[in-house]
């Protein structure tokens, strides 16, 4: 796959702008009411790099980046600073912070997941790079032990059980994780006079599937 495990720099991608998108297909009936659809099960979120570009220094380190993925050839992890954490921003992480499923006492692997909730709606969207070192599971409010209950692919984001969790057991999860871009242009134009004017570059970012 054309992608390269590795994160943009995350002193750049702080000041960046950015967040999901949706595709809604519109029709308009003859009695004004509207028939709405989606092709896309998930969102798909978008940045603009060069927002969180500060001085020749951080431009170089773009450009260095830009290049060592061959524009938009390979893909990239991402952190997106508002959205990071399967916690609330104030909380710490904890294994019972996201719901994953339920034990069946056959299934052994586990997606992680973020559960977004807004009244009775729930959209689950599924997380395919947790960070290295992050990831805590519990199945039934029991912390489990990684390497010796669990294992996680973090090229995946799929939590691997080496017993299946028991029959209505919650398995639950915290984490840290990045999201899977690559650049969406495969040219970057700035010039130093622009720059030290306060004009950055657009260097627009995409999430892609993984």
């Amino acid at each position: 796959m054309s992608f390269h495990e590795v994160q943009f720099p995350t002193g750049l991608s702080f000041g960046a702008l950015g967040g999901p998108e949706r595709r809604t297909e519109i029709v308009t009936l003859a009695n004004g009411f509207e028939e709405r659809n989606t092709p896309w099960a998930h969102s798909r979120r978008r940045y603009d790099a060069g927002m969180g570009l500060r001085s020749l220094e951080d431009v170089e380190a773009v450009v260095a980046f830009f290049e060592a993925r061959q524009g938009q050839m390979f893909g990239f992890r991402w952190k997106d600073w508002a959205d990071f954490r399967s916690a609330k921003p104030k909380a710490e992480i904890t294994p019972d912070d996201q719901v994953l499923g339920m034990g069946d006492e056959v299934r052994t692997e586990f997606q992680l997941l973020k559960n977004y909730r807004s009244g009775t709606q729930i959209y689950s969207r599924p997380v395919v790079k947790p960070v290295q070192g992050t990831v805590l599971v519990a199945v039934g409010g029991e912390v489990m032990v990684e390497g010796v209950d669990y294992s996680v692919d973090h090229l995946t984001g799929v939590v691997t059980f080496d017993h299946p969790p028991d029959l209505q057991g919650e398995v639950t999860a915290g984490y840290e994780y990045d999201v899977p871009v690559r650049f969406d242009t495969d040219a970057i134009v700035t010039s130093m006079a622009t720059f030290q004017a306060g004009e950055v570059p657009d260097i627009p970012v995409v999430e892609v599937r993984v």
